[in-house]
């Protein structure tokens, strides 16, 4: 499939992933006909680039376009055909973010449609708590750490895209969260003692949630697999779907789903999972550090 780049604002969690999906399936049929992007492109009226776009998933699917691309890769079959042009028809659905676009980076909407649409998430967070993880008042302080100076307006707004985020960890439809905290995330000040002793009883709280499993990752430990900085693995009920790798830089992220990658990354959060403390171990842990605080 390649690496998955920024899709456009307005979609669903779901979107996302049916977008991919259907990229991938589109360049399947492509390839096992011998068929270049430049004579599909010019088949749909548009350029090699386009399909390229469409073929990661980053651009919205025209049912014309399908439809036409179905019919020079050869695929006659009805069923088929009307699956794959349902596909199209579900990837163009508006997501509940869409009202945030005023606040939301561009690159961010990607990941956000993705985390949605996870049946398992795992992180490593060095920086500070996840962001599925941030009580309210927590939430507020790191984004008014990271845009000092933007109106308060913008910063509630950011904070509650980040608590609308949270209910993914309480639906219906809750994904598997694994999450491993460094130490130094937890020590790291936002806000006054109080917003972070209330964000590790927080934390505490959550890590008891049946689909919720929290590890710390002391100091004590030393040198260890995180070494990289902060990851994401994201991975999803269909099985066309790989594993993707998210990783957020400042201004943009990248997602990862080749195979040699998702490996190299699996293998990390392997070893994190097995040289941090389990669960009970680090909610002491976290109560360690409470009273410390």
């Amino acid at each position: 499939m390649g690496r998955v780049g920024p899709v456009a604002a307005g979609e669903s969690s779901g979107s996302v992933v049916r977008r991919i999906l259907l990229g991938s399936q589109l360049r399947r049929l492509r390839d096992s006909r011998g068929i270049t992007r430049e004579a599909a492109g010019y088949s749909i009226r548009a350029s090699e680039s386009k399909i390229s776009r469409m073929e990661l998933g980053r651009v919205s699917f025209k049912a014309r376009d399908v439809e036409d691309l179905l019919t020079l890769y050869g695929v006659t079959d009805e069923v088929e055909r009307d699956s794959l042009l349902g596909l199209a028809r579900e990837a163009n659905v508006a997501g509940w973010w869409h009202s945030y676009g005023d606040v939301l980076p561009g690159w961010f909407q990607t990941y956000i449609g993705l985390e949605g649409a996870a049946s398992l998430i795992r992180i490593y967070e060095v920086q500070f708590v996840h962001g599925l993880l941030q009580t309210e008042a927590y939430a507020h302080a790191v984004v008014s750490r990271g845009m000092s100076g933007a109106p308060a307006a913008e910063i509630d707004r950011r904070v509650a895209l980040r608590l609308e985020r949270q209910k993914v960890l309480v639906s219906e439809r809750a994904p598997s969260f694994h999450a491993v905290l460094d130490e130094a995330a937890l020590r790291r000040p936002y806000g006054e003692r109080e917003v972070m002793r209330a964000q590790l009883r927080h934390l505490i709280e959550m890590s008891e949630q049946p689909n919720i499993t929290l590890q710390v990752m002391p100091f004590s430990f030393g040198g260890h697999a995180g070494e990289s900085g902060s990851f994401t693995m994201l991975r999803f009920p269909e099985s066309d779907l790989s594993d993707i790798v998210y990783l957020e830089q400042l201004t943009s992220a990248l997602y990862l789903d080749k195979a040699e990658e998702v490996a190299q990354y699996e293998k990390a959060m392997s070893r994190l999972h097995r040289d941090s403390p389990g669960p009970e171990e680090s909610r002491d842990l976290l109560r360690g550090l409470l009273q410390l605080s």
